[in-house]
């Protein structure tokens, strides 16, 4: 049952759910697409996340009561339905050394050798629960509790674009330059945030992704690419 909340003054949040797990979150998905094809009058924005969906409207337009009945009519057709799967997305990471400072303290943690760490993490396919922190920071569920590692006692001030970490349960990538508290095991090469660029992003909440394993050369051979591209 789908549960109504205001936000502020012209936020309504659909919450379907109280834990972080894939049933959830494709109902997540599912509303959120319904609701973007239908695109009910005022509505301006929609916000999925790991159990809720966030609607802004425009309040010239619409009202929160006009909001949540759309929002309590799109929900009773999600029960008993899982949504629609995303695409998968292959993200290259070089794993170690500078690029990954933090992979042999996951690995003591673990009590595992770096080498399987690294066959840990890229075997298995990540859902996108959502995006947020950055612009396009991917929350990605399902990692192997055999790699569950805590954050950094003491957060780095910078963490480059591109790095792969680990925080807790969840493993993501910093698509910019930024702070942050995770425990870095490896980067892509890829240029996940171009704000000069139009266009669908490379993924969205929904979709899917695959870490590959690539050596140091290809990462320095992907980069120029990108730097052409």
């Amino acid at each position: 049952m789908v549960q109504i909340k205001a936000v502020g003054d012209c936020g309504v949040l659909a919450e379907l759910g109280d834990s972080i797990n894939e049933s959830v979150n494709s109902k997540v998905m599912e509303l959120n697409r319904k609701i973007n094809e239908l695109s009910p009058q005022g509505i301006l924005e929609t916000v999925p996340a790991f159990c809720s969906v966030l609607v802004f409207y425009d309040p010239l337009k619409t009202d929160f009561d006009a909001v949540s009945k759309v929002l309590f009519q799109l929900s009773e057709s999600l029960e008993g339905k899982t949504g629609t799967g995303g695409k998968l997305v292959e993200i290259p990471v070089c794993y170690g050394g500078s690029f990954g400072p933090d992979l042999p303290f996951v690995a003591a943690h673990g009590n595992l050798t770096e080498d399987e760490v690294i066959r840990v993490h890229s075997g298995r396919d990540y859902r996108i629960y959502m995006l947020g922190f950055l612009p396009g920071f991917p929350y990605l569920g399902g990692m192997d509790e055999r790699i569950v590692t805590p954050r950094l006692k003491t957060p780095r001030t910078r963490i480059p674009a591109g790095s792969v970490g680990i925080g807790g349960e969840q493993t993501g990538i910093y698509p910019m330059d930024s702070p942050g508290g995770w425990q870095l095991i490896g980067r892509t090469p890829y240029r996940l945030f171009k704000p000069e660029q139009a266009g669908r992003p490379l993924y969205e909440a929904g979709d899917s992704i695959r870490f590959v394993p690539i050596s140091q050369e290809e990462f320095e051979e992907i980069s120029r690419k990108q730097e052409k591209g």
